[in-house]
């Protein structure tokens, strides 16, 4: 494949017009054409989506494609959680590539089905985890790589986060267990990647869920302590909450090893904060990027770019996949565990021998 590569975007909310600022500003790359459903109803004028004639935007996958589908490399899936499969595996029928935002997928199976697929069309599947390139989880996944903590005896994560009405606006997709999915999937989902991209998959043995302050707007649990087995030994929690009043409050995990103890923060786990470790001295990291602003409430660091630059490298110059599709089925996985046996803990059912 020779530069630019052309793009396709679907959904033009708030992390799809981001998506569309990555494409138009990136010099590798080409924007082809846009769609959101939204359009069938108010469609937009021209030049008001990355400078494209009225002509290339669309109110449907289904028609960017039959449109413009020959001129499309890689397909940027931007939509609500639950769509994400199903448009994803229309992309590889066209012959695309596919960037997915996250969460890969709602469901495990699914998830499985489109990387069947992506492999036998030999197409690449992109996940989007730009939490990754945060300077403290990159500084983390190298320490951690070269054994300078020791033996990790125990991984403890805390994400207090604040969504409320300003979020979950009646009738929206957000809110809904088949198109949202819950803030392990919509919220957390990044920082339970750092933690399997750092520390390899966990084995999840309880979970605790409740929804303490969302029950007349979401169909999901807010609220949850999860404990799980690490791979490599030791083990650990996750502490999660959406319910924080007025604005997120952290996003942090420490890591207790047997040299020493060390906890990135931050709202977005994006700083070194304390570092006790014997023969290692705390570095000072660069600052991470401002985190995505969706009006009255923030996301994670505006870090596509690095996600954008992946894909440039992998089809222009041979480069390895940041994210595989592999890697988000992981995240995916933990969360249907946790799910499964939070809700059976709920309603007193038995959950011994669940799968994973």
């Amino acid at each position: 494949m020779n530069a630019p590569v052309r793009f396709a975007v679907v959904g033009f909310g708030h992390i799809g017009a981001r998506h569309v600022a990555m494409v138009t500003s990136h010099p590798e790359a080409e924007l082809v054409a846009v769609a959101d459903v939204a359009w069938r109803e108010s469609p937009p004028g021209d030049g008001a989506v990355g400078q494209l004639p009225f002509s290339r935007l669309f109110a449907s996958l289904t028609e960017l494609l039959a449109a413009h589908g020959a001129e499309v490399d890689v397909v940027a899936v931007c939509t609500p959680n639950g769509t994400h499969v199903d448009l994803a595996l229309q992309s590889l029928a066209s012959d695309c590539h596919v960037l997915v935002e996250k969460p890969m997928g709602l469901r495990p199976d699914h998830v499985e089905a489109l990387a069947v697929a992506a492999k036998r069309a030999g197409k690449h599947v992109f996940g989007v985890m730009q939490n990754r390139y945060a300077p403290a989880a990159q500084w983390l996944k190298r320490t951690v790589d070269s054994h300078k903590f020791g033996d990790i005896r125990q991984v403890h994560v805390t994400c207090l986060w604040n969504r409320d009405d300003r979020y979950y606006v009646p009738g929206s997709w957000r809110g809904t267990l088949a198109l949202d999915g819950g803030p392990l999937f919509t919220q957390f989902s990044h920082f339970l990647d750092i933690l399997m991209w750092v520390f390899g998959e966990v084995r999840v043995e309880a979970a605790f869920l409740e929804n303490q302050t969302h029950q007349a707007t979401t169909e999901f649990e807010d609220s949850g302590v999860v404990r799980f087995r690490l791979a490599q030994g030791g083990w650990g929690t996750l502490t999660f909450s959406t319910s924080v009043p007025n604005g997120n409050f952290e996003s942090s995990m420490t890591v207790l090893g047997s040299k020493g103890v060390v906890r990135i923060g931050g709202q977005y786990m994006d700083r070194l904060d304390d570092c006790r470790v014997e023969g290692l001295d705390a570095p000072k990291l660069p600052a991470s990027p401002p985190p995505n602003d969706y009006g009255g409430y923030t996301g994670s660091a505006a870090n596509h770019h690095f996600v954008y630059d992946n894909v440039m490298d992998v089809l222009l110059r041979g480069a390895a996949i940041a994210t595989p599709i592999e890697e988000g089925l992981a995240v995916v996985r933990v969360i249907d565990r946790v799910h499964r046996l939070g809700r059976a803990e709920a309603t007193g059912l038995d959950t011994t021998g669940a799968d994973t």
